[in-house]
């Protein structure tokens, strides 16, 4: 009873998004924890905003605090299937984050993703025949890491609490993209 009352709330808040060609949430942008509901949720309170952020209308503070009060507003009126926000806004800040990061910088994504095709061309093969995403995904981490030093070892750099990991320093878009080559080769 509660997955179809779950599958009605979401097809309900689906039909009622705020605006007809919303922007979506890119799934590679999202806490890894998060559910297709919880991302629908957000895309349905916040894809106006994602559009006037794309369009360079909006700067990252400024959509950041529209999205976190209606998301908070959605919450405390309980329209969120129980949802919280401690894992609802952050999908809405990655998605800001990343729209806003491409629109600064879309040279960079476009080498990046050019770059981790050819890096990552083995795994990309392994998740189209059928290799577990979460797997293929901890890989890609860490052949991002050995590209950026080729003298990276994670049986001894990725020892312990994560703060005291021993990893080179690499742009997050990079894992980001990394995600979204992955998630692609999987569909």
């Amino acid at each position: 009873m509660k997955k179809i009352t779950t599958y009605i709330i979401t097809a309900i808040l689906m039909l009622s998004s705020v605006t007809a060609n919303a922007a979506s949430i890119p799934r590679e942008t999202t806490p890894l924890n998060a559910t297709e509901e919880q991302i629908q949720i957000v895309e349905n309170l916040i894809g106006d905003i994602l559009d006037e952020v794309q369009a360079d209308r909006l700067g990252y503070a400024l959509a950041a605090g529209y999205a976190n009060t209606r998301i908070r507003k959605a919450v405390i009126a309980n329209q969120t299937n129980g949802n919280g926000y401690g894992i609802l806004s952050p999908i809405a800040q990655n998605a800001i984050r990343y729209y806003r990061d491409i629109l600064l910088r879309p040279d960079y994504y476009r080498q990046t993703e050019e770059k981790l095709k050819s890096v990552l061309a083995d795994l990309i093969v392994e998740v189209q025949n059928g290799k577990d995403y979460n797997t293929a995904y901890d890989e890609a981490r860490i052949k991002i890491y050995k590209a950026a030093n080729a003298s990276f070892n994670p049986d001894t750099d990725m020892v312990g609490d994560f703060c005291y990991w021993n990893v080179p320093p690499v742009d997050s878009a990079e894992f980001t993209v990394a995600r979204k080559l992955l998630l692609q080769a999987q569909k």
